[in-house]
């Protein structure tokens, strides 16, 4: 049975009018996953000029980066719920808008805590676009096939944005900082027009709004965070960082018992249940601790123990921009030829092989080999990430594609805050920030391989077939 996203409002049958919105479709959402994807790392190698022109030292520099991730993560389940019942185009516009206004303050921040504070609400608007992006191109490729291939093309925005962050921070840095978050104002004016040419049918569910799911998620991922990066600057044992530590552990009970037994649930029990669900966030959150692990315990590496300038630091990830943007494309032919499992096996695998010769590499090592290794950590996210997206889309109905987006990316984001808290935290202190360097990409390189081995239990769905209902995910993946 078609859905309503076969035919845009106001068109007639014939193949010209379904392409263009599509096309439009895929173009707002790929430069809105590019530019939120750039934000989340153009920061890092912008830090140290941050902290020269605001003040502020590792803690801070490290809210400037867990503070956008941060509530990324922590939004982007309602998001996702909001998607569904307010429509994809509706609610990919709204997060745009306000995505582009807080770039602007983070722009014209006087201190770091008005900085900080923009930054929270470009998480906000981050969490927004993302699942309501997976949606509008759920609505407008209704064919697996074809989606497929469009989700390959939004991946590669991402990717784009994930491997062009560096270069760019250190790039625009050395003119000044606050040109990183400048460059978002014209990119989220163009993804505004793109979306004003596309016409989608709107599937919605008109439903109460989880409060107590939303909040207690909020004060879980806060209070986690907080703590880790406490535990660096007052030690385990500080009586806030346990009252934290307890916090974070109390709120996540709530939330999964408001999730259970609540009436209007943020995440539906089915999909709790699901055994796919479940695989792709761990395999999200392990993907997230070792990227932007990576590109955080790097880009201060290079600058402070190298003594690289940020141009130099950001030239250095150049390679691995390359290759990620060369991987990306490829994911949906690999997926296509030996099936979207594989390209998820091999991805983490390539990616845990770079950490843990990342992890190896002592000081001494010549700048050009850790260049060389990060190139296997990228490319492997790279080629991950979209098969382990399309994957999940194909197993869940357009209804729902933006709650299974948001679960998923909610779980990668979650990954990213925390690798930056406790590897910033181990490296807090100068004296020894060789050892936290290699035993924060130790622990990365360890999560990595131990979601490799979780991903032979993923199911791809049976060839010709309809996504299941959302009643039947969880006993199906």
């Amino acid at each position: 049975m078609p859905t309503p996203a076969t035919t845009p409002l106001g068109a007639d049958q014939n193949t010209a009018p379904r392409r263009r919105p599509g096309a439009a479709a895929l173009g707002a959402t790929l430069l809105g996953f590019f530019v939120i994807t750039l934000d989340a790392l153009v920061v890092n190698v912008a830090l140290p000029s941050i902290r020269d022109s605001l003040g502020g030292g590792i803690t801070g520099l490290q809210w400037v980066v867990d503070g956008y991730t941060l509530m990324f993560a922590a939004l982007l389940l309602s998001a996702g719920s909001l998607t569904d019942r307010h429509g994809a185009r509706r609610t990919f516009g709204v997060g745009m808008a306000v995505f582009a206004v807080a770039s602007a303050a983070c722009a014209l921040a006087p201190n770091l805590g008005l900085l900080i504070g923009a930054r929270l609400a470009q998480g906000a608007g981050a969490a927004v676009i993302v699942p309501s992006s997976l949606a509008l191109i759920r609505e407008a490729f209704p064919d697996a096939g074809r989606r497929a291939k469009a989700i390959s093309l939004w991946a590669l925005g991402g990717s784009a944005g994930s491997a062009a962050g560096p270069v760019a921070g250190g790039f625009l840095s050395q003119i000044d900082w606050r040109l990183i978050f400048f460059i978002n104002l014209p990119v989220g004016v163009i993804a505004l027009l793109l979306l004003a040419h596309t016409r989608v049918s709107q599937r919605r569910e008109q439903a109460g709004f989880d409060w107590t799911g939303q909040l207690s998620a909020v004060i879980a991922m806060g209070s986690m965070t907080f703590a880790a990066i406490e535990t660096g600057a007052a030690g385990f044992t500080a009586p806030h960082v346990l009252f934290s530590y307890a916090l974070a552990a109390l709120a996540a009970v709530v939330f999964v018992r408001a999730q259970a037994r609540g009436k209007h649930p943020m995440v539906p029990p089915a999909l709790l249940r699901s055994r796919t669900m479940a695989l792709a966030s761990g395999i999200g959150f392990a993907l997230n601790v070792g990227f932007y692990g990576m590109i955080f315990l790097l880009s201060l590496y290079l600058q402070q123990a190298k003594g690289m300038t940020a141009l130099a630091t950001g030239l250095a990830f150049v390679p691995m921009t390359v290759f990620t943007a060369f991987v990306s494309p490829t994911a949906a032919w690999f997926a296509a030829r030996f099936g979207p499992r594989m390209p998820v096996i091999t991805g983490q695998a390539a990616m845990a092989v770079g950490l843990v010769l990342l992890a190896l590499v002592p000081s001494s090592a010549p700048t050009w080999l850790m260049v060389v290794l990060m190139i296997p950590v990228g490319a492997g996210g790279s080629l991950a990430v979209p098969a382990l997206t399309s994957l999940l889309l194909d197993q869940v109905p357009a209804e729902r594609a933006g709650t299974a987006g948001g679960v998923l990316n909610t779980s990668r984001q979650v990954g990213g805050a925390l690798a930056v808290a406790v590897f910033g935290a181990l490296v807090a202190d100068r004296a020894q920030f060789a050892e936290g360097l290699h035993i924060s990409l130790a622990i990365a390189a360890l999560a990595v391989l131990t979601t490799t081995a979780a991903s032979f239990l993923l199911r791809p769905p049976a060839p010709h077939t309809a996504a299941p209902d959302v009643r039947t995910v969880g006993s199906r993946a």
